[in-house]
């Protein structure tokens, strides 16, 4: 019997004796009767050292890297993938597939246990049972060589959405119009012109022209939503700047309101941006890496898609190292093609469970704001007075965020004001997030409020294309990572810095913090900053 390699990174370990786990999940022992389910199965592939180390070191300088040198530095070993291809077909996995930097194959759940030498578990989370590898995934030697993490091997582990509807006693009737808002109250939910104003985001002359924004998420948003909503905003927008990407193929979820809201509010801020949808089909990371390989396979073709919005996260606890290192490979390669990817840190505070929504886990970061190729989104809690000028905007209570357990300290965030420690902090900057003074939406047909980080990202990847579009106006290149800029930038009027309220473990105060950030933009200031 030849010998194996063991992926110990591709798992988050389970206990052997069945029961509920601290992370809230049950684990029970897999009944002869359970379905022999189909498993879709990620082997990632390593780049080498050298090749990733330079890509760190360039994106953390701002620098964008050409496509061309991407593609040809940034391409796992084509002899090592070809063993690998050759293996999956030999031992009964189908739909084998390569992107560039993995192999994506099916099996069912038996096929993997035998060919990965894995034990599989029935674990139930929020009611569904999925079957679920107890143990280390292996390959043979002679395979396992490129291969960085064995993915999908635990379907229950799943990114969350970072939406919240507001409560049904908020006032929705000066927004339940068929046409434009006669008027702007500044009273929530708010409007698209109301929050441009709060961000000196208005009169600008920038609206997104020549800009596309692409907005990662399960699946698509009902197109008479977008277009109620445009309306009642009273925006240009049409229903033809929005483009559809079903990355799977196969049928999409129904809507549930997340995705309504990013490509609404990303096209909100920037009226005349286009709009990528990638509907991954579900937010296992599985699917999700899928859909990152169809962005950054689109790069080619998409030039102007310079920004991402993703709405989505999992505490750090609740991930495996191998899952976090495959998607960070990706987040480097869009951000040295110069993409800004706004990543919302999440609705529970400084202690999220798995679910995401409840402040009940253990102190932790959400992936993937946590990542240092990104720019992680925190929420406030915004109130303006009548004239629509900034009454007091405050950390809100929800708001994601805290320290990496994965990550480094980035050198951009290696300075004077910073808070102590070795690792990466979480978020960014921020923007509203707060439901009880949320968002004005269009869901089903209907007028509704809603809030969360996944209202602050979209809004940011909006403000990201306005600047872009300003810096193609003023004949420059369009903006590299924006992060070691952004933090230069810290103490100036680019930025509102937030100094009261807290997350639970965290509090504002004077500067950085792990509720805000920097603080909410300013964006006239950064248009001319940047």
């Amino acid at each position: 019997m030849s010998s194996r390699t063991v992926f110990h990174d591709s798992i988050i370990p389970l206990p052997a004796e069945p029961g509920p786990t601290p992370g809230g999940l049950m684990v029970n022992a897999t009944r002869p009767e359970q379905p022999d389910q189909t498993m879709n199965v990620h082997f990632s592939l390593k780049i080498a050292d050298d090749v990733q180390s330079s890509l760190e070191e360039r994106v953390a300088q701002g620098e964008v890297v050409p496509a061309d040198e991407i593609a040809k530095l940034y391409t796992a070993s084509s002899s090592e993938r070809d063993g690998l291809v050759d293996w999956l077909n030999e031992n009964g996995y189908q739909n084998v597939r390569i992107s560039r930097d993995g192999v994506y194959a099916q099996a069912k759940a038996s096929v993997v246990a035998k060919t990965l030498e894995v034990n599989m578990l029935g674990v139930t989370k929020n009611g569904v049972t999925f079957t679920s590898a107890q143990n280390a995934p292996s390959l043979p030697d002679e395979v396992a060589n490129g291969v960085r993490s064995i993915n999908g091997l635990q379907p229950f582990r799943q990114a969350n959405k970072h939406f919240i509807r507001v409560p049904a006693s908020l006032d929705l009737s000066h927004t339940a119009v068929d046409g434009p808002v006669a008027a702007i109250d500044n009273r929530p939910p708010y409007t698209v012109a109301e929050i441009r104003k709060a961000y000196n985001a208005e009169s600008l002359g920038v609206d997104g022209n020549g800009q596309t924004i692409a907005i990662l998420i399960d699946t698509i948003p009902a197109a008479s939503d977008l277009t109620k909503f445009w309306a009642q905003n009273g925006l240009p927008t049409t229903i033809a700047q929005v483009d559809e990407i079903n990355v799977g193929g196969g049928v999409l979820p129904a809507p549930t309101g997340e995705e309504t809201l990013d490509a609404s509010w990303t096209s909100g801020i920037a009226p005349k941006a286009n709009i990528r949808i990638y509907a991954s089909g579900a937010l296992t990371f599985v699917a999700l890496d899928a859909a990152l390989d169809k962005i950054i396979e689109d790069l080619m073709t998409q030039p102007a898609m310079r920004q991402l919005s993703i709405s989505l996260g999992l505490g750090e606890t609740f991930m495996s190292p191998g899952e976090v290192q495959t998607e960070h490979i990706k987040f480097l390669h869009l951000a040295a093609a110069g993409v800004n990817i706004f990543v919302s840190s999440g609705d529970a505070g400084s202690n999220p469970d798995n679910t995401g929504h409840s402040p009940t886990g253990p102190l932790q970061a959400e992936y993937e704001a946590s990542d240092p190729a990104v720019i992680g989104v925190g929420g406030t809690t915004l109130r303006l007075s009548a004239t629509g000028a900034v009454n007091s905007e405050t950390g809100w209570t929800a708001s994601g965020g805290g320290v990496s357990r994965f990550f480094p300290r980035p050198s951009w965030q290696i300075g004077e004001g910073m808070p102590g420690g070795t690792h990466r902090l979480v978020p960014d900057v921020s923007a509203a997030a707060d439901p009880n003074t949320g968002a004005s939406l269009v869901f089903g047909g209907q007028s509704i409020g809603i809030g969360g980080t996944s209202w602050s990202a979209p809004v940011w990847a909006g403000f990201c294309a306005l600047m872009n579009e300003a810096r193609k106006n003023a004949g420059k290149p369009a903006l590299g990572f924006l992060n070691p800029s952004l933090y230069k930038l810290s103490g100036t009027p680019a930025f509102r810095d937030i100094t009261s309220g807290n997350n639970g473990a965290f509090h504002c105060g004077p500067g950085y913090d792990q509720v805000t950030g920097l603080g909410s933009p300013n964006v006239a200031e950064l248009i001319a900053r940047l």
